[in-house]
């Protein structure tokens, strides 16, 4: 899947599950406690997380790409006690 396709539909998913936000917000004020549990729990964590993956998505693919990265044993580092102190 291309990265214009994951975009896509994280923007799409984000606009619409705002859409019942909107509804919970605009709603009268006897409906709210209908609309609350799904607002709460549903709605709002996944518009938090969407919005989330495509304001910072590309740091944490950039984590979770480095961490998957093995390092080669044969190329050890020197322990940073062993390292000469600059001058």
């Amino acid at each position: 899947m291309s990265s214009g396709a994951k975009r896509r539909i994280f923007r799409w998913t984000h606009i619409v599950f705002s859409i019942p936000i909107l509804g919970y917000i605009y709603s009268p004020f006897e409906q709210i406690p209908n609309y609350a549990p799904a607002t709460r729990f549903v709605f709002v964590p996944v518009l938090v997380l969407s919005g989330l993956w495509m304001w910072k998505g590309h740091v944490l693919r950039r984590l979770i790409s480095q961490r998957s990265v093995q390092p080669d044993p044969s190329q050890k580092s020197l322990p940073l006690a062993d390292v000469a102190p600059l001058r």
